[in-house]
């Protein structure tokens, strides 16, 4: 391990057993795999002692059989970043990168950050709930943005990521069409109001935030293929925003980690209207680490290495463990 990689690897210790919990059974599997063999690569280059671990019903054996001393959770989705995985290490002892058990339950909930945002008086769309028993004529009827459509809305499923599953409906037909596909992910799927206006989200590292990635979709919103697809989408780092409003939106993500006591990282989406509003979307307890992934493209801003924030994520966990 030569000068350069000992400086961006900290105080770590080469020895120490670190796994890099990735794949798992979610939707979001294909995403996970991605951003674990990163995460793996580039501390096996630090010459730290790195064991993939793909999670699957076996991986309390894997992890008690390979004596490993801290994950590094590179898990999206479902188990990954909804408080189960969290609560399994929390069981073996083993520390864990990222925000605790009830942290991440919350923050995965769509429905219940959402009330917690409103506990606070944090803006976020205006929105109701429905569940799969609802009758049809409930879920074409109850919302006061009716889809005859006076404003579009978004439906989404209450605990997914990426996207997934999540339509804007114009139409009646379409916002029948979207509740159908929300549903297949979920028993619960929320309605919001549509926000027109732009697309930031702030990260947060270490009780800090850091430069505002506004996100530019080259098709209608960004969503899961946007999101992973090479050059359907441009970010502009930092987000041309007024001083005022940017301010405003790095101390609101700030404020929103701390309200639901995420640990070490969490990414806050938001959208800003026309008028220079701030809502708040959804919370990411666990950024993606893939090569289009929003947090390592903040943290390079900030003049933070990809290295050096893999790195950083463990130090953090280690120390919140001692």
């Amino acid at each position: 391990m030569n000068d350069k990689t000992i400086s961006a690897a900290g105080g770590l210790i080469p020895t120490m057993r670190i796994a890099v919990l990735m794949g798992g059974p979610s939707s979001e599997r294909d995403v996970s795999l991605k951003s674990g063999k990163a995460v793996e690569e580039t501390l096996r280059e630090a010459g730290l002692k790195v064991i993939a671990i793909e999670v699957d019903e076996e991986v309390e054996k894997k992890l008690r059989d390979e004596k490993i001393e801290v994950a590094f959770l590179a898990l999206h989705g479902r188990y990954g970043e909804d408080g189960t995985v969290q609560e399994m290490l929390e069981r073996l002892g083993i520390t864990y990168t990222g925000s605790g058990v009830e942290a991440s339950r919350i923050a995965f909930d769509k429905i219940a950050s959402k009330k917690a945002f409103l506990r606070e008086g944090i803006d976020t769309p205006a929105f109701y709930v429905l569940e799969k028993g609802n009758k049809r004529e409930k879920m074409i009827s109850q919302f006061p943005f009716h889809p005859v459509i006076r404003n579009p809305l978004v439906v989404k499923p209450a605990r997914e990521g990426s996207t997934i599953g999540v339509s804007v409906a114009r139409k009646e037909e379409e916002y029948l069409i979207a509740l159908d596909r929300a549903f297949q992910y979920d028993e619960r799927i929320l309605v919001e109001e549509y926000i027109a206006g732009r697309e930031i989200t702030v990260g947060i590292l270490n009780g800090s935030p850091l430069p505002i990635v506004e996100i530019l979709p080259r098709k209608e919103f960004f969503d899961f293929e946007a999101k992973y697809t090479e050059g359907l989408t441009d970010f502009k780092i930092p987000a041309s925003l007024s001083s005022d409003v940017y301010r405003e939106a790095q101390d609101l993500a700030l404020k929103v980690h701390r309200i639901l006591a995420c640990r070490g990282v969490s990414r806050v989406d938001m959208k800003v209207n026309n008028s220079g509003k701030l809502y708040v979307l959804e919370v990411n307890t666990i950024p993606g680490m893939t090569p289009c992934s929003l947090l390592p493209k903040a943290a390079q801003a900030a003049g933070i290495s990809f290295l050096q924030l893999c790195c950083k994520l463990i130090e953090i966990a280690l120390r919140d463990k001692a």
